[in-house]
Protein backbone atom coordinates (compact mmCIF):
# COMPACT_ATOMS: atom_id res chain seq x y z
CA UNK A 1 0.00 0.00 0.00
CA UNK A 2 1.13 3.43 -0.95
CA UNK A 3 2.78 5.85 1.73
CA UNK A 4 1.24 9.62 1.29
CA UNK A 5 3.17 12.43 1.98
CA UNK A 6 1.98 12.58 5.42
CA UNK A 7 1.47 9.75 7.20
CA UNK A 8 -1.07 8.30 9.25
CA UNK A 9 -2.81 10.82 12.21
CA UNK A 10 -2.40 8.42 14.62
CA UNK A 11 1.43 7.53 14.26
CA UNK A 12 2.18 11.28 13.97
CA UNK A 13 0.32 12.31 17.51
CA UNK A 14 2.14 9.44 19.18
CA UNK A 15 5.45 10.38 17.70
CA UNK A 16 4.48 13.60 19.31
CA UNK A 17 3.08 12.59 22.70
CA UNK A 18 6.45 10.76 23.11
CA UNK A 19 8.33 14.26 22.16
CA UNK A 20 6.33 15.72 24.84
CA UNK A 21 6.75 13.56 27.10
CA UNK A 22 10.47 13.80 27.19
CA UNK A 23 10.52 17.31 27.59
CA UNK A 24 7.61 17.10 30.30
CA UNK A 25 9.42 14.20 32.54
CA UNK A 26 12.27 16.69 33.16
CA UNK A 27 10.16 19.55 34.80
CA UNK A 28 8.72 17.01 36.63
CA UNK A 29 5.25 16.46 34.56
CA UNK A 30 3.13 13.79 34.65
CA UNK A 31 3.77 11.74 31.39
CA UNK A 32 0.69 12.34 29.30
CA UNK A 33 -1.01 8.59 27.88
CA UNK A 34 -0.28 7.42 24.18
CA UNK A 35 -2.64 7.66 21.61
CA UNK A 36 -4.94 4.30 21.66
CA UNK A 37 -6.97 3.19 19.15
CA UNK A 38 -10.97 3.34 19.72
CA UNK A 39 -13.43 0.53 18.70
CA UNK A 40 -16.54 1.65 17.09
CA UNK A 41 -18.37 4.68 15.47
CA UNK A 42 -19.71 5.25 12.06
CA UNK A 43 -17.42 7.39 9.60
CA UNK A 44 -18.74 9.88 7.63
CA UNK A 45 -17.06 10.56 4.04
CA UNK A 46 -18.36 13.27 1.72
CA UNK A 47 -17.52 11.92 -2.15
CA UNK A 48 -17.05 14.76 -4.91
CA UNK A 49 -16.65 12.53 -7.53
CA UNK A 50 -19.62 11.52 -9.38
CA UNK A 51 -21.62 8.72 -7.87
CA UNK A 52 -20.81 5.26 -9.64
CA UNK A 53 -23.41 4.08 -12.17
CA UNK A 54 -22.33 0.49 -10.45
CA UNK A 55 -20.66 -0.67 -7.21
CA UNK A 56 -18.61 -3.25 -8.95
CA UNK A 57 -15.41 -2.43 -10.72
CA UNK A 58 -15.09 -4.37 -13.51
CA UNK A 59 -18.04 -2.73 -15.21
CA UNK A 60 -16.42 0.31 -16.58
CA UNK A 61 -13.95 0.76 -14.52
CA UNK A 62 -13.38 4.70 -12.89
CA UNK A 63 -12.14 5.85 -10.26
CA UNK A 64 -15.13 6.79 -8.18
CA UNK A 65 -15.93 2.97 -8.30
CA UNK A 66 -11.80 2.18 -7.06
CA UNK A 67 -12.72 4.50 -3.78
CA UNK A 68 -15.71 2.87 -2.69
CA UNK A 69 -14.79 -0.69 -3.96
CA UNK A 70 -11.80 -0.39 -1.87
CA UNK A 71 -13.38 -0.61 1.48
CA UNK A 72 -15.46 -3.67 0.66
CA UNK A 73 -13.56 -5.81 -2.01
CA UNK A 74 -9.41 -6.92 -2.24
CA UNK A 75 -6.78 -7.60 -4.96
CA UNK A 76 -4.66 -10.51 -5.57
CA UNK A 77 -1.89 -7.89 -5.15
CA UNK A 78 -0.86 -4.63 -3.49
CA UNK A 79 1.46 -1.96 -2.87
CA UNK A 80 3.50 -2.02 0.59
CA UNK A 81 4.90 0.77 2.51
CA UNK A 82 7.55 1.12 0.55
CA UNK A 83 5.74 1.01 -2.56
CA UNK A 84 6.76 -2.41 -3.71
CA UNK A 85 4.13 -4.95 -5.10
CA UNK A 86 3.87 -7.85 -2.89
CA UNK A 87 1.03 -10.46 -2.96
CA UNK A 88 -2.02 -9.84 -0.95
CA UNK A 89 -5.11 -12.49 -1.37
CA UNK A 90 -2.46 -14.29 -3.29
CA UNK A 91 0.68 -15.87 -1.50
CA UNK A 92 3.15 -15.55 -4.25
CA UNK A 93 3.57 -17.11 -7.87
CA UNK A 94 5.47 -19.01 -10.44
CA UNK A 95 6.22 -17.32 -13.56
CA UNK A 96 7.51 -19.40 -16.62
CA UNK A 97 11.04 -18.66 -18.64
CA UNK A 98 9.02 -17.59 -21.68
CA UNK A 99 6.46 -15.56 -19.74
CA UNK A 100 3.76 -16.82 -20.95
CA UNK A 101 2.59 -19.16 -18.11
CA UNK A 102 1.99 -17.86 -14.72
CA UNK A 103 1.13 -19.96 -11.74
CA UNK A 104 -1.02 -18.39 -9.15
CA UNK A 105 -0.21 -19.40 -5.18
CA UNK A 106 -3.49 -18.28 -3.35
CA UNK A 107 -3.47 -17.77 0.75
CA UNK A 108 -5.65 -20.29 2.55
CA UNK A 109 -8.81 -19.53 5.02
CA UNK A 110 -9.80 -16.69 3.28
CA UNK A 111 -13.92 -16.26 2.85
CA UNK A 112 -16.09 -13.98 0.97
CA UNK A 113 -18.54 -12.33 3.05
CA UNK A 114 -21.47 -14.30 1.81
CA UNK A 115 -19.76 -17.62 3.44
CA UNK A 116 -18.10 -18.84 -0.17
CA UNK A 117 -14.72 -19.68 0.05
CA UNK A 118 -11.78 -17.39 -1.42
CA UNK A 119 -10.14 -20.34 -3.74
CA UNK A 120 -8.82 -20.98 -7.48
CA UNK A 121 -12.41 -21.07 -8.87
CA UNK A 122 -12.92 -17.97 -7.52
CA UNK A 123 -10.29 -16.30 -8.73
CA UNK A 124 -10.69 -17.93 -12.65
CA UNK A 125 -14.61 -16.77 -12.12
CA UNK A 126 -13.18 -13.32 -11.60
CA UNK A 127 -11.04 -12.82 -14.53
CA UNK A 128 -13.61 -14.85 -16.52
CA UNK A 129 -15.82 -11.72 -15.27
CA UNK A 130 -13.47 -8.80 -16.26
CA UNK A 131 -12.81 -10.17 -19.99
CA UNK A 132 -16.64 -11.31 -20.75
CA UNK A 133 -17.38 -8.64 -22.98
CA UNK A 134 -21.16 -8.48 -21.26
CA UNK A 135 -19.50 -6.98 -18.59
CA UNK A 136 -18.59 -3.75 -20.77
CA UNK A 137 -15.61 -3.68 -18.20
CA UNK A 138 -12.74 -0.83 -19.70
CA UNK A 139 -10.08 -0.50 -17.36
CA UNK A 140 -9.89 -3.82 -15.73
CA UNK A 141 -10.10 -5.15 -19.19
CA UNK A 142 -7.26 -3.30 -20.91
CA UNK A 143 -5.55 -4.36 -18.00
CA UNK A 144 -5.82 -8.30 -18.13
CA UNK A 145 -6.31 -8.87 -21.87
CA UNK A 146 -3.94 -10.86 -22.26
CA UNK A 147 -4.90 -13.69 -20.17
CA UNK A 148 -6.09 -16.06 -22.64
CA UNK A 149 -6.86 -19.52 -20.93
CA UNK A 150 -6.92 -20.83 -17.38
CA UNK A 151 -6.73 -24.02 -15.60
CA UNK A 152 -7.53 -24.66 -11.96
CA UNK A 153 -4.96 -27.08 -10.50
CA UNK A 154 -5.83 -27.15 -6.99
CA UNK A 155 -7.92 -24.83 -5.06
CA UNK A 156 -5.01 -23.07 -4.08
CA UNK A 157 -3.32 -22.99 -7.12
CA UNK A 158 -4.36 -21.40 -10.90
CA UNK A 159 -2.46 -21.47 -13.76
CA UNK A 160 -2.60 -18.59 -16.18
CA UNK A 161 -1.88 -18.76 -19.61
CA UNK A 162 -1.04 -15.44 -21.68
CA UNK A 163 -0.98 -14.83 -25.35
CA UNK A 164 2.13 -13.13 -24.86
CA UNK A 165 4.45 -12.14 -22.07
CA UNK A 166 2.74 -9.25 -19.66
CA UNK A 167 5.49 -7.44 -17.38
CA UNK A 168 2.52 -5.25 -16.04
CA UNK A 169 0.46 -8.15 -14.89
CA UNK A 170 1.23 -7.82 -11.28
CA UNK A 171 0.89 -4.74 -11.40
CA UNK A 172 -2.53 -5.00 -13.05
CA UNK A 173 -3.25 -7.47 -9.93
CA UNK A 174 -3.20 -4.81 -7.44
CA UNK A 175 -5.79 -2.10 -8.81
CA UNK A 176 -9.34 -1.93 -7.92
CA UNK A 177 -10.82 -2.71 -11.11
CA UNK A 178 -9.61 -6.35 -11.26
CA UNK A 179 -10.66 -6.96 -7.45
CA UNK A 180 -12.12 -10.32 -6.46
CA UNK A 181 -15.65 -10.91 -6.08
CA UNK A 182 -18.07 -14.07 -4.61
CA UNK A 183 -19.09 -16.31 -7.55
CA UNK A 184 -22.23 -16.45 -6.32
CA UNK A 185 -22.43 -12.80 -6.51
CA UNK A 186 -20.91 -12.38 -10.51
CA UNK A 187 -23.65 -15.22 -10.64
CA UNK A 188 -26.51 -12.62 -10.17
CA UNK A 189 -27.67 -10.21 -12.40
CA UNK A 190 -25.55 -7.24 -13.50
CA UNK A 191 -28.20 -5.28 -11.60
CA UNK A 192 -28.10 -6.89 -8.38
CA UNK A 193 -24.60 -7.33 -8.35
CA UNK A 194 -23.82 -3.58 -9.05
CA UNK A 195 -26.13 -2.94 -6.36
CA UNK A 196 -23.97 -4.60 -3.22
CA UNK A 197 -20.81 -6.22 -4.87
CA UNK A 198 -19.97 -9.46 -2.19
CA UNK A 199 -15.80 -8.95 -1.04
CA UNK A 200 -13.71 -10.27 1.04
CA UNK A 201 -13.12 -6.86 2.53
CA UNK A 202 -13.01 -4.91 6.55
CA UNK A 203 -16.45 -3.90 5.36
CA UNK A 204 -19.58 -4.88 3.49
CA UNK A 205 -22.14 -3.04 1.40
CA UNK A 206 -25.33 -3.08 3.50
CA UNK A 207 -27.53 -0.41 2.04
CA UNK A 208 -27.23 1.66 -1.19
CA UNK A 209 -30.10 4.92 -1.93
CA UNK A 210 -28.88 6.11 -4.95
CA UNK A 211 -27.95 10.14 -5.17
CA UNK A 212 -27.66 9.82 -1.39
CA UNK A 213 -25.35 7.13 0.54
CA UNK A 214 -24.00 4.27 0.39
CA UNK A 215 -23.90 2.11 4.01
CA UNK A 216 -21.37 -0.16 4.95
CA UNK A 217 -21.03 -2.06 8.42
CA UNK A 218 -18.02 -3.92 9.71
CA UNK A 219 -16.98 -7.33 8.71
CA UNK A 220 -16.53 -8.61 11.56
CA UNK A 221 -14.87 -12.09 10.46
CA UNK A 222 -12.03 -9.87 8.60
CA UNK A 223 -8.56 -11.21 9.23
CA UNK A 224 -5.67 -8.97 7.44
CA UNK A 225 -4.52 -11.03 4.35
CA UNK A 226 -0.49 -9.83 4.35
CA UNK A 227 -0.16 -7.64 7.67
CA UNK A 228 3.46 -7.08 6.76
CA UNK A 229 2.65 -4.64 3.48
CA UNK A 230 0.68 -2.59 6.35
CA UNK A 231 0.94 0.64 7.92
CA UNK A 232 0.18 -1.40 11.43
CA UNK A 233 1.32 -4.83 10.71
CA UNK A 234 -0.41 -5.68 14.85
CA UNK A 235 -3.87 -4.83 13.65
CA UNK A 236 -4.86 -7.96 12.00
CA UNK A 237 -8.29 -8.26 12.81
CA UNK A 238 -11.70 -6.50 12.27
CA UNK A 239 -11.84 -3.15 11.63
CA UNK A 240 -12.19 -0.61 14.49
CA UNK A 241 -14.92 1.42 12.79
CA UNK A 242 -18.21 -0.06 13.15
CA UNK A 243 -19.13 1.11 9.61
CA UNK A 244 -18.67 4.39 6.94
CA UNK A 245 -21.33 6.22 5.44
CA UNK A 246 -20.22 6.92 1.68
CA UNK A 247 -22.22 10.54 1.13
CA UNK A 248 -22.28 12.04 -2.34
CA UNK A 249 -21.98 15.81 -2.20
CA UNK A 250 -21.03 17.07 -5.63
CA UNK A 251 -20.83 20.66 -4.68
CA UNK A 252 -17.10 21.75 -3.10
CA UNK A 253 -18.31 24.19 -0.73
CA UNK A 254 -20.74 22.47 1.35
CA UNK A 255 -18.12 19.35 1.26
CA UNK A 256 -15.86 21.75 3.15
CA UNK A 257 -18.47 23.43 5.17
CA UNK A 258 -19.83 20.21 6.77
CA UNK A 259 -16.07 19.15 7.24
CA UNK A 260 -15.97 22.27 9.64
CA UNK A 261 -18.97 21.38 11.26
CA UNK A 262 -18.14 18.31 11.87
CA UNK A 263 -20.87 16.65 10.73
CA UNK A 264 -18.63 14.59 8.12
CA UNK A 265 -14.94 13.27 8.73
CA UNK A 266 -13.89 13.25 5.58
CA UNK A 267 -13.70 15.00 2.21
CA UNK A 268 -12.25 14.02 -1.23
CA UNK A 269 -12.13 16.39 -4.09
CA UNK A 270 -10.58 19.11 -1.99
CA UNK A 271 -10.23 22.05 -4.18
CA UNK A 272 -6.91 23.90 -3.77
CA UNK A 273 -8.45 27.70 -1.85
CA UNK A 274 -9.51 25.05 0.72
CA UNK A 275 -6.08 23.16 0.88
CA UNK A 276 -4.76 26.55 1.52
CA UNK A 277 -7.59 27.24 4.21
CA UNK A 278 -7.02 23.76 6.13
CA UNK A 279 -3.57 24.32 5.91
CA UNK A 280 -4.01 27.35 8.37
CA UNK A 281 -6.27 25.36 10.62
CA UNK A 282 -5.11 23.16 13.82
CA UNK A 283 -8.33 21.10 13.15
CA UNK A 284 -8.25 19.56 9.58
CA UNK A 285 -5.67 17.56 8.19
CA UNK A 286 -4.82 16.54 4.55
CA UNK A 287 -4.08 13.48 2.92
CA UNK A 288 -1.84 14.46 -0.60
CA UNK A 289 -2.00 10.67 -2.21
CA UNK A 290 -0.94 11.50 -6.22
CA UNK A 291 -2.36 8.75 -8.21
CA UNK A 292 -0.24 6.57 -10.06
CA UNK A 293 -0.03 6.13 -13.85
CA UNK A 294 -0.42 8.94 -16.27
CA UNK A 295 -0.14 12.52 -15.48
CA UNK A 296 -3.16 15.10 -15.95
CA UNK A 297 -2.70 16.12 -19.27
CA UNK A 298 -4.32 17.68 -22.46
CA UNK A 299 -4.68 15.17 -25.50
CA UNK A 300 -4.61 16.45 -29.31
CA UNK A 301 -6.48 14.75 -31.50
CA UNK A 302 -4.34 13.95 -33.91
CA UNK A 303 -6.41 12.12 -36.30
CA UNK A 304 -8.02 14.96 -38.08
CA UNK A 305 -7.35 18.54 -38.79
CA UNK A 306 -6.28 20.87 -37.48
CA UNK A 307 -4.01 18.87 -35.28
CA UNK A 308 -3.28 16.16 -37.74
CA UNK A 309 -0.91 18.66 -38.91
CA UNK A 310 2.66 18.07 -36.28
CA UNK A 311 3.00 21.88 -36.60
CA UNK A 312 0.06 23.07 -35.50
CA UNK A 313 0.09 20.44 -32.54
CA UNK A 314 3.21 22.20 -31.89
CA UNK A 315 1.79 26.09 -32.41
CA UNK A 316 -0.75 25.30 -29.69
CA UNK A 317 1.31 23.75 -26.85
CA UNK A 318 3.90 26.81 -28.15
CA UNK A 319 0.75 29.06 -27.74
CA UNK A 320 -0.71 28.94 -24.21
CA UNK A 321 0.51 29.25 -20.95
CA UNK A 322 0.05 26.62 -18.17
CA UNK A 323 2.68 28.15 -16.02
CA UNK A 324 0.88 31.14 -14.48
CA UNK A 325 -2.35 30.00 -14.65
CA UNK A 326 -1.23 26.60 -12.51
CA UNK A 327 0.44 29.10 -9.81
CA UNK A 328 -2.75 31.55 -9.57
CA UNK A 329 -5.24 28.96 -9.39
CA UNK A 330 -3.96 26.05 -7.57
CA UNK A 331 -2.15 28.14 -4.64
CA UNK A 332 1.29 25.84 -4.64
CA UNK A 333 -1.04 22.47 -4.81
CA UNK A 334 -0.09 21.09 -8.37
CA UNK A 335 3.44 21.29 -9.10
CA UNK A 336 3.57 21.34 -12.78
CA UNK A 337 4.63 18.43 -15.19
CA UNK A 338 6.81 17.64 -18.44
CA UNK A 339 6.36 14.26 -18.44
CA UNK A 340 3.03 11.63 -19.58
CA UNK A 341 3.54 10.09 -16.49
CA UNK A 342 2.62 10.37 -12.58
CA UNK A 343 5.22 11.76 -10.31
CA UNK A 344 4.62 8.41 -8.41
CA UNK A 345 6.53 6.30 -11.73
CA UNK A 346 9.53 5.82 -11.33
CA UNK A 347 10.39 5.15 -14.96
CA UNK A 348 8.72 8.63 -15.92
CA UNK A 349 10.65 10.83 -18.15
CA UNK A 350 10.10 14.52 -18.99
CA UNK A 351 11.91 17.10 -21.09
CA UNK A 352 10.47 20.74 -19.86
CA UNK A 353 12.31 22.35 -22.88
CA UNK A 354 9.61 21.00 -24.92
CA UNK A 355 7.22 23.03 -23.33
CA UNK A 356 8.26 26.78 -22.89
CA UNK A 357 5.53 29.43 -23.92
CA UNK A 358 7.01 31.13 -27.15
CA UNK A 359 4.29 32.55 -29.08
CA UNK A 360 6.58 33.70 -31.78
CA UNK A 361 7.37 30.12 -32.42
CA UNK A 362 3.96 29.35 -32.79
CA UNK A 363 3.14 32.05 -35.18
CA UNK A 364 6.58 30.45 -37.14
CA UNK A 365 4.69 27.21 -36.81
CA UNK A 366 0.99 28.11 -38.00
CA UNK A 367 2.97 30.18 -40.64
CA UNK A 368 4.50 26.75 -42.20
CA UNK A 369 1.32 25.08 -41.97
CA UNK A 370 -0.71 27.53 -44.34
CA UNK A 371 -2.34 29.45 -41.04
CA UNK A 372 -1.34 32.58 -42.51
CA UNK A 373 -4.40 34.98 -42.84
CA UNK A 374 -6.59 35.83 -39.59
CA UNK A 375 -10.45 37.14 -39.71
CA UNK A 376 -11.46 39.60 -38.22
CA UNK A 377 -11.54 38.50 -34.71
CA UNK A 378 -7.84 38.00 -35.07
CA UNK A 379 -8.14 34.01 -35.55
CA UNK A 380 -5.94 32.18 -38.03
CA UNK A 381 -7.58 31.31 -41.34
CA UNK A 382 -6.91 28.65 -44.09
CA UNK A 383 -9.07 28.11 -47.31
CA UNK A 384 -11.70 29.93 -45.66
CA UNK A 385 -11.58 28.08 -42.71
CA UNK A 386 -10.79 29.06 -38.98
CA UNK A 387 -8.57 27.62 -36.81
CA UNK A 388 -11.00 26.48 -34.12
CA UNK A 389 -10.44 23.28 -31.64
CA UNK A 390 -13.01 21.80 -29.40
CA UNK A 391 -12.55 21.35 -25.79
CA UNK A 392 -15.54 18.97 -23.92
CA UNK A 393 -14.77 19.34 -20.31
CA UNK A 394 -16.19 16.61 -17.73
CA UNK A 395 -17.58 18.45 -14.74
CA UNK A 396 -17.63 15.73 -12.76
CA UNK A 397 -13.37 14.88 -12.90
CA UNK A 398 -12.23 18.58 -14.03
CA UNK A 399 -12.69 20.36 -10.68
CA UNK A 400 -13.06 24.14 -10.34
CA UNK A 401 -9.49 25.28 -10.71
CA UNK A 402 -9.26 23.26 -13.61
CA UNK A 403 -11.90 24.36 -15.27
CA UNK A 404 -10.45 27.41 -14.84
CA UNK A 405 -7.31 26.85 -15.78
CA UNK A 406 -9.01 25.52 -19.31
CA UNK A 407 -10.27 29.33 -19.53
CA UNK A 408 -6.94 30.75 -19.25
CA UNK A 409 -5.67 28.30 -21.90
CA UNK A 410 -8.15 29.23 -24.04
CA UNK A 411 -7.08 33.11 -23.97
CA UNK A 412 -3.69 32.67 -24.53
CA UNK A 413 -4.71 30.15 -27.17
CA UNK A 414 -6.62 33.55 -28.82
CA UNK A 415 -3.16 35.35 -28.72
CA UNK A 416 -1.99 33.34 -30.88
CA UNK A 417 -4.77 33.46 -33.42
CA UNK A 418 -6.26 29.82 -32.08
CA UNK A 419 -9.55 29.49 -31.41
CA UNK A 420 -10.84 26.77 -27.90
CA UNK A 421 -14.15 26.56 -27.94
CA UNK A 422 -15.39 24.24 -24.20
CA UNK A 423 -18.28 22.78 -23.34
CA UNK A 424 -18.94 21.75 -20.02
CA UNK A 425 -20.23 18.20 -19.89
CA UNK A 426 -21.82 15.86 -16.73
CA UNK A 427 -19.74 12.45 -17.19
CA UNK A 428 -22.39 10.72 -19.74
CA UNK A 429 -22.25 12.68 -22.02
CA UNK A 430 -17.91 13.56 -21.53
CA UNK A 431 -17.97 9.76 -22.82
CA UNK A 432 -20.35 10.33 -25.44
CA UNK A 433 -18.77 13.37 -27.50
CA UNK A 434 -15.39 10.88 -26.81
CA UNK A 435 -17.42 8.06 -28.17
CA UNK A 436 -18.22 9.61 -31.40
CA UNK A 437 -14.79 11.54 -31.83
CA UNK A 438 -16.35 14.97 -31.23
CA UNK A 439 -13.19 16.74 -29.72
CA UNK A 440 -10.08 18.24 -30.26
CA UNK A 441 -8.62 18.49 -27.44
CA UNK A 442 -9.11 16.60 -24.37
CA UNK A 443 -8.45 16.14 -20.62
CA UNK A 444 -8.68 12.39 -19.97
CA UNK A 445 -7.70 11.12 -16.20
CA UNK A 446 -6.16 7.90 -16.85
CA UNK A 447 -5.23 5.42 -13.33
CA UNK A 448 -3.31 2.36 -13.76
CA UNK A 449 -0.12 0.94 -11.53
CA UNK A 450 2.76 1.09 -13.65
CA UNK A 451 4.16 2.50 -16.47
CA UNK A 452 2.14 -0.07 -18.59
CA UNK A 453 -0.44 2.74 -19.15
CA UNK A 454 1.32 4.23 -21.73
CA UNK A 455 0.31 0.91 -23.88
CA UNK A 456 -3.19 1.77 -23.13
CA UNK A 457 -2.59 5.55 -23.99
CA UNK A 458 -0.75 5.21 -26.94
CA UNK A 459 -0.61 2.07 -28.34
CA UNK A 460 -2.34 1.75 -31.67
CA UNK A 461 -5.03 -0.69 -30.42
CA UNK A 462 -6.31 1.84 -28.30
CA UNK A 463 -7.94 3.51 -30.88
CA UNK A 464 -10.64 0.98 -30.93
CA UNK A 465 -12.81 0.54 -27.98
CA UNK A 466 -13.14 -1.80 -24.96
CA UNK A 467 -15.66 -3.89 -24.44
CA UNK A 468 -17.27 -1.10 -22.38
CA UNK A 469 -17.25 1.45 -25.68
CA UNK A 470 -14.46 3.78 -24.39
CA UNK A 471 -11.12 3.87 -25.51
CA UNK A 472 -8.15 5.56 -23.98
CA UNK A 473 -5.77 6.63 -26.67
CA UNK A 474 -7.37 9.79 -27.67
CA UNK A 475 -4.77 11.42 -28.90
CA UNK A 476 -4.99 8.32 -31.54
CA UNK A 477 -1.78 8.20 -31.57
CA UNK A 478 -0.84 5.59 -34.43
CA UNK A 479 3.13 5.17 -34.90
CA UNK A 480 4.86 1.81 -35.37
CA UNK A 481 7.96 2.54 -33.62
CA UNK A 482 5.76 3.18 -30.94
CA UNK A 483 3.74 0.06 -31.00
CA UNK A 484 6.81 -1.71 -31.06
CA UNK A 485 8.51 -0.17 -28.06
CA UNK A 486 5.60 -1.03 -26.38
CA UNK A 487 5.40 -4.31 -27.13
CA UNK A 488 8.74 -5.41 -26.24
CA UNK A 489 8.15 -3.05 -22.99
CA UNK A 490 5.62 -5.35 -22.37
CA UNK A 491 7.52 -8.93 -23.00
CA UNK A 492 10.94 -7.68 -20.93
CA UNK A 493 11.76 -8.75 -17.35
CA UNK A 494 14.74 -6.58 -16.70
CA UNK A 495 13.92 -3.35 -15.27
CA UNK A 496 16.64 -1.32 -17.19
CA UNK A 497 15.43 -2.57 -20.50
CA UNK A 498 11.97 -1.77 -19.82
CA UNK A 499 12.90 1.77 -17.92
CA UNK A 500 14.95 2.55 -21.44
CA UNK A 501 11.71 1.29 -23.60
CA UNK A 502 9.25 3.46 -22.05
CA UNK A 503 12.04 6.44 -21.96
CA UNK A 504 12.00 5.63 -25.65
CA UNK A 505 7.88 5.93 -25.98
CA UNK A 506 7.41 9.15 -23.92
CA UNK A 507 9.89 10.99 -25.87
CA UNK A 508 8.53 9.88 -28.97
CA UNK A 509 4.74 10.90 -27.30
CA UNK A 510 6.37 14.61 -25.88
CA UNK A 511 8.69 15.28 -29.46
CA UNK A 512 5.34 14.52 -31.28
CA UNK A 513 3.51 17.22 -29.44
CA UNK A 514 1.05 14.46 -28.91
CA UNK A 515 -0.17 15.74 -25.29
CA UNK A 516 0.20 18.69 -23.35
CA UNK A 517 1.41 18.08 -19.69
CA UNK A 518 -0.04 19.38 -16.69
CA UNK A 519 0.12 18.08 -13.19
CA UNK A 520 -0.35 15.47 -11.66
CA UNK A 521 -4.32 13.89 -11.00
CA UNK A 522 -4.91 15.57 -7.90
CA UNK A 523 -5.98 13.44 -5.55
CA UNK A 524 -6.36 15.44 -2.27
CA UNK A 525 -8.14 14.61 0.74
CA UNK A 526 -9.22 16.85 4.14
CA UNK A 527 -10.24 15.40 6.95
CA UNK A 528 -10.63 16.08 10.83
CA UNK A 529 -8.55 15.65 13.52
CA UNK A 530 -10.42 13.28 15.51
CA UNK A 531 -9.87 10.66 12.88
CA UNK A 532 -7.07 8.96 13.24
CA UNK A 533 -5.17 5.85 11.84
CA UNK A 534 -5.33 7.67 7.88
CA UNK A 535 -3.11 7.86 5.49
CA UNK A 536 -2.59 3.95 4.44
CA UNK A 537 -3.48 4.38 0.07
CA UNK A 538 -4.30 1.40 -2.42
CA UNK A 539 -2.08 0.70 -4.78
CA UNK A 540 -3.99 3.21 -6.82
CA UNK A 541 -4.02 5.66 -3.92
CA UNK A 542 -7.64 5.37 -2.94
CA UNK A 543 -7.50 5.93 1.06
CA UNK A 544 -8.46 2.44 3.21
CA UNK A 545 -9.97 2.46 6.47
CA UNK A 546 -9.17 -0.75 8.26
CA UNK A 547 -6.90 1.25 10.75
CA UNK A 548 -8.88 4.17 10.94
CA UNK A 549 -10.74 5.30 14.01
CA UNK A 550 -12.30 7.90 15.74
CA UNK A 551 -11.68 9.46 19.34
CA UNK A 552 -14.71 11.64 19.78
Amino acid sequence: MQKSRRRAAASAAVVLASALALSACSAGAPEPAPLEPVAGGTLVYASGDAEPDCLDPHVGGNYPQALLASQFLETLYTKDQDGEVVPWLASGADVSDDGTTITLHLRDGIEFTDGAPFDAEAVKANIEHVLDPATTSSTGYLAMQKVASMEVVDAATLRLDLSAPDAALFESFTQPWNAMMSPAGLERSQEENCAAPIGTGPFVVEDWQRQDAVTLVRNENYTVPNPAATADPEHTGAAYLEGIEWRFVPESATRYSALQGGTVDMIDNAQPDTIASAAESADIEHLDAPRPGASNRIELNSSKAPFDDARVREAFVRAVDVDSADDSLFFGSAERSYSPLSSVEPMGYADESLFARDPEEAARLLDEAGWRETDDAGYRVKDGERLSVHLPVSTNQSVPAEQSLFEQLQATAKESGIEVTTELLDLGSWYGALGEHDYDLVSAPYTKVGPDVLRILFHSDSTVPAPSGYFANHAMVREAAIDAALEEAASADDPEVRAALYAEVQAKVLEGYYILPLYDQQNHFLYRAGLHGVGETTAVATPVFHNAWLAD
